[in-house]
């Protein structure tokens, strides 16, 4: 109940966002109260409500996590999206003959949102790109085995291909899965040829060439080594972190010399946890070894000879 007396004394304003600090002029007590939900100032003795339609100055979003979070327009775009999350949707639900009514939405308007909301599903159904662009990121979730961060890098690189018409003549899976290899390339978290032409159910051939292609179109030179195929090796072949670390201070001593040049980099990683392996006292058979760095043994015996003349030559060196 609105105090009249109030009312005409000028104290009640129908539009205010300052609180009130002087005494109530029904109980002369100060001890107010501002209720959020109905934006009301009242007297907590006598219930005397001073002031109404107050401006709620505080944020406007609702954070229910413990982090700082201060967005007001909903999830932020994403490339793992067709339409990077920015579509909307009209509800069908909000558009049938109660709810419109309910909502103050007359029978005219009602059936001009209808007719809106099925041109806008038509069109998306009809377009080729956004579909095609929805297949891609699907393949890449599903397929690429990456996390977080990666699998939108290799979507993002899938967009920039696509403008610059990479797609046009090709699989859109061969094009997915060299985007996955270059994110993960750059990312120094290199995959094989050979694990994502399986996962992507393409040939090797194929994607090769997709990927040398997008390399030129995207202007990315990242030369990979074999440093960063050991981790990965150590986790395939469930080697302790003790092999790992050995394999890092062989290559950190021979990775100087000439021998290396012209030699596959996930051959090279093949030998040095081959080598590591023995040494720690968890040696792993040729082809063990072979079947992760997608080698012949024939290549990985002629690998452990070089890193054994590799080994030879720093040996002697520190000696000299």
């Amino acid at each position: 109940m609105i105090n009249k007396r109030n009312e005409s004394a000028g104290i009640y304003s129908g539009r205010k966002t300052v609180g009130q600090s002087r005494p109530c002029t029904d109980c002369g007590e100060i001890n107010w109260s501002f209720d959020k939900s109905r934006g009301e100032v009242f007297c907590e003795s006598c219930g005397s409500v001073v002031e109404q339609n107050i401006i709620d100055e505080g944020p406007e979003w609702t954070n229910h996590s413990d982090q700082v979070d201060n967005s007001r327009v909903g999830a932020p775009s994403t490339y793992l999206l067709a339409d990077k999350g920015l579509n909307t949707t009209i509800d069908t639900k909000d558009l049938l003959y109660s709810s419109a009514s309910r909502n103050g939405i007359s029978g005219k308007s009602r059936r001009e949102w209808r007719r809106r909301a099925i041109l806008d599903q038509r069109s998306k159904s009809n377009d080729g790109k956004i579909r095609n662009l929805a297949k891609a990121t699907k393949l890449i979730r599903d397929n690429s085995g990456l996390q977080g961060r990666l699998v939108e890098e290799a979507a993002f690189y899938y967009r920039k291909v696509e403008e610059k018409g990479l797609v046009i003549g090709r699989s859109i899976a061969g094009v997915s899965a060299a985007c996955v290899y270059l994110a993960a390339r750059e990312a120094k978290l290199p995959r094989s040829i050979s694990e994502l032409a399986t996962s992507f159910h393409i040939k090797e051939k194929e994607l090769r060439r997709i990927i040398r292609m997008a390399t030129r179109m995207l202007g990315l030179h990242h030369v990979t080594g074999p440093e960063e195929y050991l981790s990965l090796y150590q986790s395939n072949l469930q080697l302790p972190p003790s092999v790992l670390e050995e394999s890092n201070i062989i290559w950190s001593k021979v990775k100087h010399l000439d021998y290396w040049q012209g030699k596959k980099p996930s051959g090279v990683a093949g030998a040095l946890m081959y080598h590591a392996a023995k040494i720690r006292g968890h040696p792993r058979t040729q082809a063990e070894i072979c079947q992760v760095s997608d080698i012949s043994e024939v290549t990985l015996r002629g690998l452990l000879k070089i890193l054994d003349l590799a080994l030879k030559q720093v040996r002697e060196a520190v000696e000299n």
